[in-house]
């Protein structure tokens, strides 16, 4: 009589070892070619700006949330911020709008093209940054 040996499937372990040996080397090399910043100097104490009042950077044109453009003070248009500029600086390589938070986002994108059709390389929108977390 013959018999037959009944052949079993062996499954294939999956590969964990190797996928967890390469986040290890890939964890050591983020630790070795990391750059570690100095600390601080001991008994320095950082200023506190939270109750500083905002203002906007100089030779920026201000956004109100209707839409308003404002320049040192006065009423102006893109057109007229863009020659005031260029008159006094002689280029038109980056120029900051500060936009009101309720600003519509269309009214700063039709400002922000009347901007480059005058010849504007660049535009840097000045925004706030909150360093509080939790708030």
């Amino acid at each position: 009589m013959l018999k037959f040996q009944s052949r079993t499937k062996r499954v294939k372990p999956e590969p964990t070892i190797a996928l967890i040996n390469i986040v290890f080397l890939m964890l050591i090399f983020f630790l070795v070619a990391a750059q570690v910043a100095p600390p601080l100097e001991q008994g320095l104490d950082l200023v506190e700006t939270s109750d500083l009042d905002g203002r906007e950077p100089p030779d920026s044109m201000v956004i109100l949330a209707d839409g308003t453009l404002k320049f040192r003070g006065a009423d102006v248009t893109p057109a007229q911020y863009v020659t005031v500029m260029q008159e006094e600086t002689g280029e038109l390589a980056a120029l900051r709008l500060v936009p009101d938070r309720e600003l519509p986002a269309v009214k700063l994108i039709e400002i922000g093209n009347e901007l480059r059709a005058a010849g504007v390389e660049t535009i840097r929108l000045v925004t706030e940054r909150s360093l509080e977390s939790g708030s």
